[in-house]
């Protein structure tokens, strides 16, 4: 059994055994049990009622949270002519062509998103054993395939998240950090849960979503109570 630490326990007291909390007040306890120096993250972690091995049941997609994710993301973009210099007036941390595909090629990877043009996946398909390993290869399902670099740049700088749900059905996604006031976390988390409801594949039978905690990097999971997902349900 894994040993807790005296201040992970004092937080945990906070928590009742067994209770489930609406969004509003598991983030009130979420920020009162923070007891760390550092500005922690803010994360759900959903259990759903599909079986991802087949493919009709794959729930994944994009959203841009109301207030962001309080990470500041370095994108890479990888273009050609023009679409480069846009690359930069939009923000992208860094921007080229076949140069920026080398580099990246030789081991350089100091960043976290990589917004490609149509035009030059056939040279970033080479990057797949360095970027697929580490989840950055472009998607156009993710929005980071396309010739609209503008848009990509922009919304990923105000807090763009994807999400996927993984082979034990459970989806995880940052909602924003516990230096947020309470309100902006719980719209981010009203929004999240409201876009994972959009996602819901046809072939899902049954009770879709089954459990949904949120917790702090640090502290406890508090989880929520079934009125709030059937409420997030119907409303969509």
């Amino acid at each position: 059994m894994t040993k807790r630490g005296k201040k992970y326990t004092q937080a945990r007291t906070l928590k009742e055994e067994n209770k489930e909390y609406t969004v509003e007040e598991a983030v009130a306890l979420l920020k009162k049990a923070a007891y760390v120096k550092f500005d922690e993250s803010v994360d759900l972690s959903l259990r759903l009622g599909v079986n991802p091995k087949y493919s009709d049941q794959m729930v994944r997609g994009t959203m841009v949270l109301p207030h962001g994710t309080g990470r500041t993301k370095k994108i890479c973009v990888i273009a050609a002519g023009e679409k480069i210099k846009e690359a930069e007036q939009a923000g992208a941390d860094f921007a080229g062509g076949d140069d920026m595909i080398e580099k990246i090629a030789g081991g350089w990877i100091d960043f976290d998103v990589v917004i490609a043009t149509p035009d030059v996946m056939r040279g970033v398909g080479k990057l797949g054993r360095i970027l697929g390993t580490k989840g950055l290869m472009p998607n156009p399902k993710a929005g980071t395939v396309t010739f609209d670099i503008k848009k990509a740049v922009e919304e990923t700088k105000a807090g763009k998240i994807e999400f996927r749900v993984d082979k034990t059905s459970i989806v995880h996604s940052p909602v924003g950090k516990v230096s947020f006031s309470e309100d902006k976390l719980a719209e981010n988390i009203h929004a999240f849960l409201q876009a994972i409801v959009h996602a819901k594949p046809a072939a899902a039978k049954g009770k879709y979503i089954r459990s949904m905690s949120v917790s702090s990097t640090m502290g406890p999971a508090f989880r929520l109570s079934e009125a709030v997902l059937e409420k997030e349900e119907k409303s969509n």
